[in-house]
């Protein structure tokens, strides 16, 4: 019994002892906390000067090129491949044969349709002369007009059935891919693939511009554009198309339609760079980084600091300068904005300015 007492009383000693201990230790690591926190209670960020400076107004926007034409050729008519003409590279032209289809039986009925026709064609010449000497009706003429009409129907169709059998292309351009090889199947029905045609002698450059740089421009200006693969090289663009509404992100697309040259050097998936001259070359404007806006140039809020306390101002933004933006009201030069650790900040915290 007196056993079990004691065991009793050491294990109440030892939770004692535990729980005195963890309650030490909680207060000593929220002092450390405590201290810390205290070191810390500045927000490290990176600053900018607000200043009046010439701005250019020029600007550039980024796209990839498209090429103006391209399509998929399908098959009209099912039936087997005899010979392919074209190979994945070659230039082709508007109406040239690219492949061959077996028209042994095709090539029958239009035979039989020709002479089809003309034995109604001969019918009714016979017909009309017998009419005139009253030797048939004008019934009997008129069965014979519409015979004479559906055999030269059917007629017509036989040759287009023949000229299916030769495949050819609907526009001109550079062979992307080929799907078909001589005695390929093809059927109408779903329709199969035969080639991949591109055509790159023009191509179009959509880029994105925002509201104040959308306002100065207009279908048919000129641009230059340049492609980052060909350094020093220049192309001469034509604007096509401005959209009359703002996307998800308000920006306006611009579809600027590039002739190429004569050796095709852009290709359709570069990268190019649009140029957009400003009439009214520089300008002195009151400019400051774009990414001294807290979220976006649309919330027209920055920090400022103020005595190390960082302010939160509502100021006006004008446009957009590359990385910079006009403002049109709300800082003076000489403020300081807040460019780096704003997603940390609240409008009076204190601020340590590291460079």
């Amino acid at each position: 019994m007196k056993k079990t007492i004691t065991t009793v009383i050491i294990i109440i000693a030892a939770l004692a002892l535990i729980g005195f201990i963890l309650t030490k230790n909680k207060t000593e690591n929220e002092e450390k906390i405590a201290i810390v926190a205290e070191k810390n209670a500045s927000v490290s960020v990176k600053v900018s000067t607000v200043k009046t400076e010439e701005i250019s107004l020029d600007f550039v926007a980024n796209g990839i090129f498209e090429a103006k034409q391209e399509l998929i050729l399908t098959a009209e008519k099912s039936g087997k491949v005899t010979s392919v003409l074209a190979k994945v590279g070659d230039r082709v032209n508007v109406g040239q044969t690219l492949a061959i289809m077996r028209g042994d039986a095709i090539n029958i009925n239009a035979q039989a349709a020709e002479a089809s026709y003309q034995n109604a064609k001969t019918d009714y010449n016979r017909f009309q002369n017998a009419y005139k000497t009253g030797g048939v009706t004008k019934q009997q003429l008129d069965q014979s007009k519409v015979m004479l009409t559906n055999a030269e129907a059917s007629y017509r169709q036989s040759k287009i059935d023949v000229g299916d059998t030769r495949i050819k292309a609907p526009i001109s351009g550079i062979i992307n891919k080929k799907f078909i090889e001589p005695g390929s199947m093809l059927t109408s029905m779903p329709s199969t693939n035969l080639f991949e045609i591109v055509n790159t002698s023009k191509l179009k450059l959509t880029v994105a511009v925002n509201e104040s740089q959308v306002a100065s421009l207009k279908v048919g200006n000129s641009i230059t554009v340049t492609s980052s693969v060909y350094q020093g090289k220049e192309f001469t663009g034509k604007i096509t198309f401005i959209a009359p509404k703002a996307d998800a992100t308000l920006s306006f697309p611009v579809e600027i339609e590039i002739a190429n040259n004569s050796d095709n050097d852009i290709k359709a998936g570069m990268y190019g760079t649009a140029v957009f001259k400003s009439a009214q070359q520089r300008q002195s404007l009151t400019v400051i980084p774009r990414n001294a806006f807290v979220g976006s140039v649309n919330s027209n809020q920055v920090f400022v600091v103020e005595n190390k306390i960082a302010k939160l101002k509502k100021v006006t933004a004008g446009r957009i300068l590359g990385d910079q933006v006009e403002i049109l009201d709300g800082l003076s030069d000489g403020e300081s904005v807040i460019t780096t650790g704003q997603i940390n900040l609240q409008d009076g915290n204190t601020v340590e300015i590291i460079k």
